[in-house]
């Protein structure tokens, strides 16, 4: 159980403060509403770039890094498709340091046409050598476009394409800060050896000055339902030919979110999971196969992914692959084997909590789906779930007419 003290000031900020005093260490996490879904198509990429840009400088402090690391703090970010997440870990005597430094950078960057350069720079060499340049990839610059055809999850956070943030301009990058990164659109988390009120009081001395802005209201058109398979090989120069199959799921608050989650790792979750055991070791198809879900706000995917020995068709190991999926639909499911993957996952999920810093993240994504509180409520959610929902999932996601297959195939 993760207690916390959940405060609103008049901007519109949300502060959730939980007090956690096993730790000498204070985590402060910021989480800003705003991903990749919410991109221009024609300039996509947007909210990774200034995952880069907010570590350039801001209105009053010329290198976010250094005061941080005087007192032996770290920082970092990450962005999805539906978020974009700052944190720093510090020593809790250095707390007001934290505010300090977000707030600055929440009221305005250092924008600088040197600066965009830069970035622009750090990330199209970032798209070159994971995306372009890496051996598979390029798989999600094809898969997602061919499994979405109207939501904006078509394209990966890295964006459409490398033009998209080379033709970038400094007007642009202004105007897509000051509509997204806003009181009113952020979530602040913090957790640690610190008392609530107190936390309010510094939130309101260095966040409460900001203004609300005006957001961009990003129109998400939901994804019609896939009616029949897509399909679409590509060649390239990597060692094994892969299979990328990519189904729709639930969104993440559906009450079928678990047990799709739970399926993926009953396919997949080590050694003992059925797909690792009859297509790596008995039928030897695969040299590596997974299972897994996107884990998307929206209705995301069920990858089932594999790269093939060189023996094997893709059609013999897609056939493999579909027999698989299909025993789960229609035979009874043990109920020791879920048990073994919920044990795992409340293994996994109450580890986590021992970490300052999840807790923090983990508020404040809980809070951005709707209530915080939810994150109490999910391990209830996993043990709740059956065999039969097993099935009945299964059935429901695992249908080839709701199935983008991407071949991967290695050039001869």
């Amino acid at each position: 159980m993760i207690e916390f003290t959940k405060y609103r000031l008049d901007n519109g900020l949300i502060l959730l403060v939980h007090s956690d005093y096993s730790t000498p260490i204070v985590a402060f996490n910021i989480l800003y509403r705003v991903g990749s879904r919410n991109e221009n198509p024609e300039r996509t990429g947007f909210a990774h770039l200034f995952e880069h840009l907010m570590f350039g400088g801001s209105a009053n402090i010329p290198v976010f890094d250094e005061p941080l690391e005087r007192v032996g703090g770290e920082n970092n970010a990450f962005t999805s498709n539906d978020i974009t997440n700052y944190y720093i870990t510090l020593p809790a005597e250095n707390v007001e340091l934290a505010f300090w430094l977000e707030s600055d950078r929440m009221l305005s960057l250092a924008f600088s046409q040197k600066s965009l350069d830069i970035q622009k720079s750090v990330v199209l060499e970032e798209f070159n050598q994971r995306y372009l340049n890496q051996p598979y990839g390029d798989v999600w610059l094809h898969l997602r476009p061919l499994a979405y055809r109207v939501h904006p999850y078509r394209w990966p956070t890295i964006g459409q394409s490398p033009e998209h943030i080379k033709i970038a301009t400094l007007d642009e990058v202004e105007r897509f800060f000051f509509s997204h990164y806003a009181p009113n659109n952020a979530i602040l988390t913090i957790a640690g050896p610190v008392v609530p009120d107190k936390m309010m009081e510094l939130a309101q001395k260095w966040f409460g000055p900001i203004e609300m802005r005006q957001l961009t209201e990003s129109i998400i058109l939901p994804e019609p339902p896939q009616t029949e398979p897509r399909k679409l090989t590509l060649e390239r120069p990597v060692p094994f030919n892969a299979i990328y199959k990519a189904y729709h799921m639930f969104n993440r608050m559906h009450s079928d979110y678990a047990a799709t989650d739970l399926l993926s790792d009953l396919l997949s979750n080590g050694r003992s999971s059925r797909l690792y055991q009859h297509m790596v070791k008995d039928k030897k198809l695969f040299s590596n196969v997974n299972a897994y879900i996107t884990g998307d706000v929206d209705e995301g995917l069920f990858v089932v992914t594999g790269q093939l020995y060189d023996s094997v068709s893709f059609a013999e190991a897609e056939e493999a692959l579909i027999s698989e999926l299909e025993d789960l639909k229609f035979n009874s499911i043990d109920g020791y084997e879920l048990d073994k993957v919920k044990n795992k996952f409340e293994s996994n999920f109450m580890f986590e909590q021992e970490s300052v810093l999840n807790n923090a993240m983990n508020l404040a994504y809980y809070e951005f789906t709707g209530d915080s509180n939810l994150l109490n409520m999910e391990l209830q959610r996993y043990a709740q779930v059956s065999t039969s929902d097993i099935n009945r999932v299964a059935a429901k996601v695992l249908a080839e007419q709701n199935c983008s297959t991407l071949y991967y195939k290695a050039q001869k």
